[in-house]
């Protein structure tokens, strides 16, 4: 099915673009700065299932950017939404079809290590998958992967090393850590993020990781950024917003815009 989605893109997109950015909650006016664009609605796409999350619009965007073809996954599906981790992540498998060799997944967090504060960005070195499942659960692509495969470096070091280096060059600081995922769409709890804290988890949020395992499994250089919006449940003793998470990742989109076009201009 994914050859046939990728198939209609590349009947419609006269370009092949080798970096696919998804862009996350509150992120997705990043699209904007695209050069020539062309856009593809998911419902257009065979076999696409569409985004039900607030502020996703559902949509890719191809064109240039950072001097490079890219191509922008303006809003990503969620398991909580009621898809399955194969639909999730199959938009994967498409852009891997269409030629994509590297994917930058960024998204909106929450903040447990008590060292970081709204606003900043911080650069994922690895992941705690708590979603209870696996993407490649079923049978494998073996075309796509190997069956068994290595996750030790699932965040590619070159890219994390580039990233730090175009954090550098803008004077941006940039925070590390790493992120676990949850299924959602409640916030956690505080007895949670007390336990998440104790398993070395740095930010929380409840996408990405689906999407990196089969990106991984199908051979691409992975890059994920989180943007913490918010102190997690029981930090500052506040109730978490939704809306909230949203208003701060656009208050700080412009940083995020400069991160990643000077992250593109670099691979």
């Amino acid at each position: 099915m994914f050859q046939e989605s990728a198939n209609y893109l590349k009947s419609k997109v006269n370009r092949s673009p080798g970096i696919a950015i998804i862009l996350g909650s509150g992120l997705g006016e990043l699209a904007q700065k695209v050069e020539n664009p062309v856009y593809i609605n998911y419902q257009e796409i065979p076999h696409f299932k569409t985004s039900t999350a607030p502020d996703h619009k559902g949509r890719f965007v191809f064109g240039s950017f950072g001097g490079k073809e890219v191509v922008f996954m303006q809003g990503r599906l969620h398991y909580y939404e009621g898809y399955s981790l194969q639909e999730v992540t199959f938009p994967i498998r498409v852009l891997k079809e269409t030629g994509v060799k590297t994917l930058i997944a960024t998204n909106a967090a929450g903040g447990i290590n008590k060292a970081f504060a709204a606003g900043d960005i911080m650069l994922i070195e690895d992941h705690i998958n708590l979603l209870g499942t696996n993407p490649l659960i079923g049978p494998n692509i073996a075309y796509h992967g190997e069956r068994f495969f290595d996750m030790t470096y699932a965040y590619t070091p070159r890219l994390q090393q580039i990233a730090k280096e175009s954090a550098a060059q803008i004077g941006l600081p940039l925070q590390k850590g790493v992120y676990i995922a949850c299924t959602g769409p409640s916030f956690e709890t505080p007895a949670e993020i007390r336990a998440f804290r104790l398993w070395g988890a740095d930010a929380v949020g409840m996408s990405t990781v689906p999407e990196v395992i089969v990106a991984v499994h199908c051979g691409m250089e992975v890059l994920g950024l989180s943007l913490i919006t918010n102190a997690a449940a029981g930090v500052l003793g506040t109730p978490l917003c939704g809306q909230k998470v949203i208003e701060t990742a656009q208050k700080k989109g412009r940083e995020f815009e400069a991160l990643i076009e000077r992250i593109v201009e670099q691979i």
